[in-house]
């Protein structure tokens, strides 16, 4: 829907330019009528281009800081498996389980939701709970890996929070349609303020700037859904430490079940 009335938009300011630069054509000119059609457009042009670049910019930062949290995520928990090696038993088996079935309900659950304004998926935040509540056990042990355990899950956490909280728009409504309705009045003004005298290029290259803007308004609506847009983040790198430290728990456990089944849900081994 905001697609079709982003287009929609700039095709009317468009058409509605030319009709009125038309009438212009079949009325006699004023003197200094030209100049003054200008000197009104410049402003514009510039309003419309600076508020372009500044949306993109946020937009960009939003994007870029997704896929940072969505990396740092899956590293973290990958560290949580590597550092949990060296606690003791049983919290070490049960503490490479929980990262494990931690990234699986990640994909299963909480990534199909992350279209949704970012809500966290309660099958995951299960074994985020799980962890704290073996690093206690460990605590109460004076075990040297505490510090280093509960660390990497601070870092999980912060990635995981960053990663849900840039799943919303970086762009308010308000700001995106005031953009739409300025860069439609620039087009306009462009179409009213054509030569009266134009040739066939000044309405092509006009067409063509309508284009450049409308397409820049699209890909600041996509890139600010950096989980849902054409242009979004994958779960490549969870779904790359699902499988590394699923093989590494076979490895370390050999015939030891997981207390979770494939899409992360808790069962009852």
């Amino acid at each position: 829907m905001l697609t079709i009335i982003t287009v929609a938009a700039m095709a009317a300011a468009l058409a509605v330019g030319l009709v009125a630069n038309g009438y212009r054509r079949r009325r006699p000119p004023k003197d200094g009528e030209e100049a003054s059609v200008s000197d009104l457009i410049s402003p514009l042009e510039t309003l419309a281009v600076l508020l372009v670049a500044f949306v993109i910019v946020v937009a960009a930062e939003s994007f870029g800081s997704a896929g940072q949290a969505v990396g740092a995520e899956a590293h973290r928990v990958d560290q949580l498996y590597e550092v949990a090696d060296y606690a003791p038993e049983p919290q070490r088996e049960r503490m490479h389980a929980d990262a494990v079935c931690y990234a699986r309900a990640i994909l299963a659950y909480e990534w199909p939701r992350m279209d949704k304004n970012g809500q966290k998926a309660p099958e995951a935040s299960v074994w985020s709970s799980d962890f704290r509540r073996h690093f206690k056990e460990l605590a109460h042990k004076g075990d040297t890996t505490f510090e280093l355990l509960v660390d990497a899950d601070d870092q999980r956490s912060v990635a995981r929070q960053t990663r849900l909280s840039e799943a919303t728009p970086a762009i308010p409504p308000i700001v995106y349609w005031f953009m739409v309705i300025a860069l439609a009045a620039t087009i306009g003004a462009f179409s009213f303020g054509l030569p009266l005298k134009r040739g066939p290029s000044h309405v092509v290259l006009l067409c063509v700037l309508a284009v450049l803007f409308t397409g820049s308004l699209l890909l600041i609506a996509d890139i600010d859904r950096p989980f849902s847009g054409q242009i979004h983040i994958s779960s490549e790198a969870m779904a790359d430490t699902a499988d590394d430290i699923g093989e590494d728990f076979t490895r370390d456990h050999p015939g030891r079940p997981l207390p979770c089944d494939a899409q992360g849900t808790r069962t009852g081994a």
